[in-house]
């Protein structure tokens, strides 16, 4: 089933306080073209410029995820796209009159439930990263470690451990993107009670709050630190607890932490800049591995961008055309008959296959002892996968041939051996005319291209 890209239908307009600058902020999401992904665009500054939000852009990752290139800098920018991210809204164009988004109530949810009414299906399909193999990311320095599997579909688990006596061991997951906008968007951000006055000094937290932050006490404090750290915040007081959670804090979720750093995960994923069909196993993630993950999958994406894609190929999907059905458009029979099913066809093109086994004949003669099937014949194969799309644009094919005219181009990438099922594929580089037909043919072994050529041939009236 296909599913199409999203944008929302309407401008959304978010107003609070950056969480590191303190700043009052501006920020309204509003709806982009198909392909357009999401963009942050700087209105404060001159020119009002535009920053592309992928992974290849993140410069920090302390306390937040900071995108920037060519002066254009956005700093906190996680739980927006997370919130895009579980709306599965791919086109987004964000504008801010400073250099950080929102903090909100350090969590996702505003966002979500602002823009959930809004979002507007796209009449272009969405495209997907696809998993095709095992994928892992480990940090020995902080013990963190991100493996992506293969799956038909997203799912997430996180796991994290921070030693303390408050914040055990937690675990959270989701088995669809679904389940964000109620499971995850709500969760807040998290932060220990000795790590204040650090973060305040160090220039960050200026727009921290007691109220857009789950503040964890590990140990008993004195009210004179409770004091100092009401005074950072520009609070008359905060009452002070045993160990636990600051201000009498009431969770939403018994793990909203390990909740809140799926949501981070999610935003920081979302750098990726397409949508992910696998399942993510995270043990105590955090930004900088999340956002140096997503720069590895977009390495993976643009390598496979470079490569051709073998078709699909489903061995319990019935044919179109089964050897039968071939010989009864194609004049070849065994053993030249090089097809044995056509699995798809369209106007443009067709995909068909070939199981090569130590019974073809040809194997016989063609280095009997290291078996290799002749390249010539691998042509001739597509070739006769193209002949079907061919003879299926007569009426009568059983009374037409197609003969070559030209073979062009023709690359042998890898050896075919027995046991090898190749995948056809071949496509229209032009429009049939005057019986004239011109296809791009390739041959594939798995996801690995083993030969290509461009072909001419003639479909001709059999005498």
């Amino acid at each position: 089933m296909q599913i199409n890209q999203r944008t929302i239908k309407e401008e959304v307009t978010f107003n609070g306080k950056g969480l590191h600058t303190g700043l009052l902020v501006e920020m309204v999401v509003c709806p982009a073209a198909a392909n357009h992904g999401v963009k942050f665009q700087r209105v404060d500054m001159e020119g009002q410029p535009v920053i592309n939000a992928v992974a290849d852009y993140v410069t920090d990752t302390s306390r937040g995820t900071t995108i920037e290139h060519d002066g254009v800098k956005v700093s906190t920018i996680e739980h927006i796209m997370a919130a895009l991210f579980g709306l599965g809204i791919d086109n987004a164009l964000i504008r801010l009159n400073a250099p950080e988004a929102p903090i909100m109530d350090g969590s996702a949810l505003a966002y979500v439930e602002k823009m959930k009414p809004l979002v507007q299906e796209q009449p272009e399909p969405r495209a997907y990263f696809e998993v095709t193999e095992k994928i892992v990311l480990r940090d020995e320095n902080k013990n963190a470690e991100i493996t992506l599997y293969p799956d038909d579909h997203f799912s997430v688990n996180v796991n994290i451990d921070f030693g303390s006596k408050v914040l055990r061991y937690q675990y959270a997951g989701i088995s669809s993107v679904d389940e964000v906008p109620t499971e995850i968007a709500p969760c807040r951000t998290f932060v220990f009670f000795h790590e204040l006055e650090f973060l305040r000094q160090n220039n960050l937290i200026k727009g921290g709050d007691v109220d857009n932050a789950i503040v964890i006490v590990e140990q008993e404090v004195t009210q004179s630190d409770v004091d100092r750290v009401a005074h950072l915040f520009n609070k008359p007081s905060i009452a002070r607890l045993p160990e636990g959670y600051l201000n009498n804090l009431e969770l939403r979720f018994a793990n909203e932490p390990a909740r809140h750093k799926l949501l981070d995960l999610l935003g920081d994923l979302m750098l990726l800049g397409k949508p992910i069909k696998g399942k993510i196993v995270a043990a105590r993630p955090g930004h900088q591995i999340n956002t140096s993950f997503a720069k590895e999958l977009r390495k993976v994406v643009k390598k496979q961008s470079s490569r051709p894609l073998a078709p699909k190929y489903d061995p319990n999907e019935p044919p179109l055309y089964n050897t039968i059905q071939i010989k009864k458009v194609l004049p070849h029979r065994p053993p030249f008959l090089l097809v044995d099913k056509i699995i798809r066809m369209d106007a443009e093109s067709v995909v068909g296959v070939k199981c090569v086994t130590i019974n073809e004949p040809f194997f016989v003669g063609h280095f009997p002892d290291e078996p290799v099937m002749p390249g010539v014949l691998i042509v001739e194969a597509m070739a006769q996968c193209g002949g079907i799309l061919a003879l299926s644009t007569v009426p009568d094919p059983e009374h037409y041939s197609t003969y070559f005219l030209r073979i062009g181009d023709t690359k042998f990438k890898k050896m075919v051996v027995p046991g090898d099922t190749l995948l056809f594929h071949l496509k229209l580089v032009e429009p049939i005319r005057r019986g004239l037909v011109h296809m791009l043919a390739q041959a594939f072994v798995g996801s690995t291209l083993v030969t290509e050529s461009d072909l001419l041939a003639q479909i001709t009236k059999n005498r």
